[in-house]
């Protein structure tokens, strides 16, 4: 359904991206944000489902900067390797690719924004930092709680797992009481990725329904 492209963030630098447009009438875009994984199998999945939906969804591939075309599964070595990685994160690059990825959708009318993981805490970000978006969800974004104090521009929406070996329930807790106005979700038993059905950690009714109310906050936003 999709296709592979070229985006070129602000500052010159050229990143790799997927892209996937609706067959019918176009409810607007998202920018769709990768876990630690890459744009890989899931994050396209993500962004076909979109479109599928009604969304011209972009992926941009914010790992380009520090190792081209990276795409990981989800064994324990892949999540070790991409681990490796997280050093090399810089938040300010992240925006200016996330922000390379809006303008190339932003055409088609109102525009949103959707991690997962990384992806996650950079949507919350994005919300924060960038012009131009009517609407943020984040799935279990661990750094979260560490900009908490930043305010966002658009409605935010927030999923958590209450087993999240990474994201404690006083981080969900400090992120409810310094962001009051967004909606934030947790989802009984379920762990770190639960809405990715490649984890281990794949739970269907959490999945379920974190994307029913995503769906939900998008139809309400996103005009």
């Amino acid at each position: 359904m999709g296709k592979q492209f070229t985006l070129t963030a602000g500052d010159k630098h050229q990143l790799g991206a997927y892209r996937a447009d609706p067959q019918g009438a176009v409810k607007g875009g998202m920018v769709v944000v990768q876990e630690i994984f890459g744009v890989n199998h899931h994050i396209r999945a993500v962004c076909d489902r979109l479109a599928a939906l009604g969304y011209a969804a972009v992926a941009p591939a914010v790992f380009d900067r520090f190792v081209r075309n990276f795409e990981s599964g989800y064994t324990p070595d892949e999540i070790a390797h991409a681990r490796s990685y997280l050093g090399n994160l810089n938040w300010d690059a992240a925006m200016q690719d996330v922000d390379a990825a809006l303008g190339d959708i932003k055409a088609v009318g109102p525009c949103g924004i959707i991690g997962f993981c990384f992806g996650g805490s950079v949507s919350f970000l994005a919300a924060c930092r960038l012009n131009g978006l009517k609407a943020s969800i984040c799935y279990y974004g661990g750094m979260i709680a560490k900009f908490a104090e930043e305010k966002p521009k658009c409605p935010v929406q927030m999923h958590f797992g209450e087993k999240d070996a990474g994201i404690p329930l006083t981080d969900v807790e400090t992120i409810k009481q310094k962001q009051p106005q967004a909606e934030i979700y947790v989802y009984k038993d379920a762990q770190h990725g639960f809405h990715c059905d490649e984890r281990a950690s794949f739970q269907k009714e959490a999945s379920a329904l974190a994307w029913k109310r995503s769906m939900e906050f998008l139809a309400k936003h996103m005009k």
